[in-house]
């Protein structure tokens, strides 16, 4: 087996260079677009304590539905292709950002805060010199989780006709190839180790930048 894939691998480089690079795009498409709405609306949700119950009840339920019964609901909205596989890894990669955003950010030190509002900070400037950066490490930690489910997720996206590493894998089960499934399943686990790992030393120098320590 592990030598069929290592030769499937150097025979059809060119096709698995096509299908990674499309996966990579899908993904940093749909990590964009989540990590926007999800500050977004995690920032909103400390303003409004209705707006932060709605929201996480929605989000909880959606993340509820099983992966490919949504890409099949989406499929008759939206169409089959890489529009209706983006919506659904946003879908499901807002969860963890809008919590982690409100988490991080409902538990900064209040003492914190009543000194910056005592020095006449205004609530922009509580939220981006304050909030934000002493949240850091608990929005990462859902950013690096958020990360690595798109990544995987996109891994079935091409079964409602989108591109990505998913395509190999499909292929292999459609024409009952192990060799393949195997092939495409190891790109799509080494992406998301690989992004992991990267993102694991940007969340270490981050945090010593503005915290001035490490997690």
């Amino acid at each position: 087996m592990i030598k069929g894939v290592i030769k499937l691998y150097i025979e059809r480089w060119d096709f698995f260079l096509e299908l990674l690079l499309q996966h990579i795009v899908m993904t940093l498409v749909s990590v964009v677009i989540i990590t926007i709405l999800g500050l977004g609306l995690g920032i909103l949700m400390t303003k409004n304590t209705w707006v932060a119950s709605i929201l996480l009840v929605v989000t909880n339920f959606l993340y509820t539905i099983p992966s490919i019964a949504l890409f099949g609901i989406l499929v008759t909205i939206s169409g089959i292709g890489n529009k209706s596989a983006i919506i659904a890894l946003i879908i499901y990669g807002l969860l963890p950002m809008i919590r982690n955003t409100y988490v991080g950010i409902k538990e900064v030190d209040p003492q914190i805060i009543e000194s910056a509002v005592g020095m006449g900070s205004t609530e922009l400037q509580l939220l981006y010199r304050i909030q934000l950066p002493q949240a850091l490490p608990v929005i990462m930690s859902g950013f690096r989780t958020m990360v690595i489910m798109t990544i995987a997720l996109g891994g079935i996206a091409s079964f409602i006709g989108a591109g990505g590493l998913g395509v190999a894998i499909y292929r292999g089960i459609s024409t009952y190839f192990p060799e393949m499934i195997v092939a495409g399943s190891l790109l799509v686990a080494f992406l998301a180790i690989g992004v992991d790992a990267f993102l694991q030393k940007v969340e270490q120098a981050m945090t010593r930048k503005v915290l001035g320590r490490s997690r």
